[in-house]
């Protein structure tokens, strides 16, 4: 009885000095700001939710737990994005202008501090080519292997375009420490260099089921069945996306009366409001979908989308047939006679 009540008395204690989780802590001031709410949320896998900063009078303070160092993003109202990255026990400080939210100071961790000075830098440049802006990346990343700034500049930079140099990504990728080597975004733009460079050989489409604005769901098979479809990745708060919607729109006006053809717009956004607005003010008559899940959606890893925007061309079969193809591209494939 008596090694009973020690036992009891032993658990207690442990319990009664169980630790609290480990959170890291962001604070500041961004002046001019006022009233917002800023959405956090992360873009490698390391933390999976979405958090809400509230910022009242232009200042803020928002903790939350932090399991392992991780890449995030901190999307504003006028879908300005700013990297922020995290790791357990951080205290991070956030300064700046509502006026130049992309040039905010954040201090409190080497990471944050590094892209800071990388940031101001390029700030400091006039009018820096896409030459000059790969060149100080690419010096960034070989200065720092282990740094979780240089997998954000490597998928900014060089991942991230019209048409990828995947045999330069492969050499970066290699120069990295065997940390961010395990790192998912890293396993992310691996899986996604196979997959793009299988696209001319009629691969066929994973499947997909995706909510439409009214809340309906959407397949291929079902919405699309013996259609050439053409699937279109963008995000609202994507500038070079909502300047190509004059080219989908001008597509689907060219297509009216084709009746093997058709169109769907898959986003990227987190907010429903700004996606739905972004939906009636840009007129995007065609079919939409999104889970709001970010980059982090399945089907942004499926189709290894690793660039907004990004048009994928699909034959009635279910086969790519066509990456980012032209107006007239998609006429002749799509009026041929014999096309499956």
């Amino acid at each position: 009885m008596k090694n009973g009540f020690i036992l009891c008395a032993f658990i207690i204690a442990l319990i009664g000095c169980k630790e609290a989780p480990i959170e890291a802590r962001i604070q500041g001031e961004i002046k001019g700001l006022t009233n917002d709410t800023i959405y956090l949320y992360g873009i490698d896998g390391n933390y999976d939710q979405i958090d809400t900063i509230i910022v009242a009078n232009g200042l803020l303070d928002h903790s939350l737990k932090i399991d392992t160092a991780t890449s995030a993003m901190l999307l504003f109202s006028d879908q300005t994005l700013v990297p922020i990255f995290l790791d357990k026990k951080d205290k991070l400080k956030i300064e700046g202008r509502a006026d130049a939210l992309d040039s905010l100071t954040i201090k409190g961790s080497i990471p944050n501090e590094e892209y800071t000075a990388f940031n101001q830098a390029l700030k400091g440049l006039a009018k820096p080519s896409e030459k000059v802006l790969e060149q100080k990346a690419d010096s960034f990343i070989n200065q720092h292997h282990s740094s979780l700034v240089s997998i954000y500049l490597l998928n900014t930079y060089f991942v991230q375009k019209e048409k990828p140099d995947y045999a330069k990504i492969k050499k970066i990728i290699e120069r990295m420490t065997g940390t961010l080597q395990d790192n998912p975004i890293i396993g992310q733009i691996k899986e996604g260099i196979k997959k793009k460079e299988v696209i001319a050989t009629n691969k066929m489409i994973p499947y997909f089921s995706l909510l439409d604005e009214k809340g309906k769901r959407v397949t291929r098979s079902v919405n699309f069945k013996d259609k050439y479809l053409l699937m279109h990745f963008w995000a609202s708060w994507d500038e070079p996306s909502m300047k190509n919607m004059a080219v989908l729109r001008q597509i689907k006006r060219a297509n009216k009366k084709n009746k093997k053809f058709n169109m769907l717009g898959i986003s990227l956004d987190i907010d429903k409001k700004a996606w739905k607005e972004a939906i009636k003010q840009d007129t995007l008559t065609w079919k939409q979908v999104c889970d709001f899940d970010g980059w982090n959606a399945d089907i942004m890893k499926q189709y290894a989308i690793t660039n907004l925007p990004t048009s994928i061309l699909v034959n009635p079969s279910g086969k790519i047939v066509a990456l980012n193809p032209t107006e007239e591209e998609i006429k002749q494939i799509t009026t041929k006679k014999d096309a499956r």
